[in-house]
């Protein structure tokens, strides 16, 4: 029985892969948060790694405080880059697997073609840089995927969708930049998609093949569609007012333009993934419960 640990279980992502771990069958899971395993501290999850012997790491665990990374960057590098060598070296010279999620904020954000997994990489700010590093740390292990993903959300957690429909509730207007594109991530699609490539390869119908993969829903989209869209969804009578980046103050720099390319992923994997309109509903539907 294939044993698959997954860290950062209390997180967005980690609690879709928790969700969805119910439909796969004859797996061991071992879901871990930093109540159960600190992996910023080395003995430990070599301890954990020797106890176990995950035969599959899907690395969730993140610091995501963009804003508060420019005054804790120690604390966001040892959370994203030093934990995940940690992670990489507790499985040195085993066949484990490990899947990494990064970000798109590793990419500069100023380009106005979708960043494929060979674009240069120039992060803007604290939390990218980390995230970077995380990217190398976790590429020391031979049998690595990386997985970059973009404006993440669910019904768990903290993110922009969640707070749209909380303060729209409240407010009759809310003001949100428009020049920023990108495309959302339903955390739920990026679950099933890695559990149904862990589960592929484990049953010999994919092969494994690591290296750097782009995953986000599909289709394009600014901060402000996306409340728009949001507030329309969930049933709400706010106004969502356009601005630019320069009237939203922020401690962090924002990509411009931060649109995936999905198609090595698609192609690799044989993954169909929808578009971001029809997840933002099946989530809210959800949300709104």
């Amino acid at each position: 029985m294939a044993v698959i640990l997954i860290t950062g279980t209390n997180g967005q992502l980690g609690s879709e892969l928790r969700r969805a771990s119910k439909n796969y069958y004859g797996y061991d899971f071992i879901f871990t948060d930093i109540d159960t395993l600190d992996i910023t501290a080395r003995a430990e999850i070599n301890s954990f790694a020797e106890k176990h012997a995950p035969d599959w790491i899907i690395n969730c665990a993140a610091y995501n405080f963009v804003d508060r990374a420019e005054s804790e960057p120690d604390k966001a590098l040892l959370i994203n880059g030093i934990a995940v060598k940690n992670i990489a070296e507790s499985i040195k010279g085993s066949d484990a697997r490990l899947v990494h999620i990064s970000s798109d904020y590793v990419y500069e954000g100023s380009s106005n073609v979708p960043y494929n997994e060979d674009a240069e990489t120039n992060p803007a700010g604290a939390y990218g840089r980390s995230k970077l590093e995380g990217e190398k740390a976790a590429m020391l292990h031979n049998a690595a995927m990386i997985i970059r993903t973009s404006w993440l959300y669910s019904s768990y957690g903290s993110n922009f969708v969640k707070t749209i429909i909380s303060k729209a509730r409240e407010k009759e207007s809310l003001r949100v930049v428009y020049d920023q594109t990108g495309t959302p991530t339903y955390a739920a699609d990026l679950a099933d998609a890695i559990l149904n490539i862990v589960s592929g390869v484990i049953r010999n119908k994919l092969a494994f093949a690591a290296g750097i993969y782009n995953y986000s829903n599909e289709g394009v989209c600014s901060w402000y569609d996306l409340a728009v869209e949001t507030v329309i969804e969930a049933g709400l009578n706010c106004k969502i007012i356009p601005i630019l980046s320069s009237e939203y103050h922020s401690s962090a720099k924002r990509p411009y333009y931060s649109v995936l390319d999905k198609a090595k992923i698609k192609e690799t994997y044989n993954i169909d993934i929808p578009h971001w309109r029809d997840s933002l509903k099946k989530c809210i539907k959800v949300i709104m419960k």
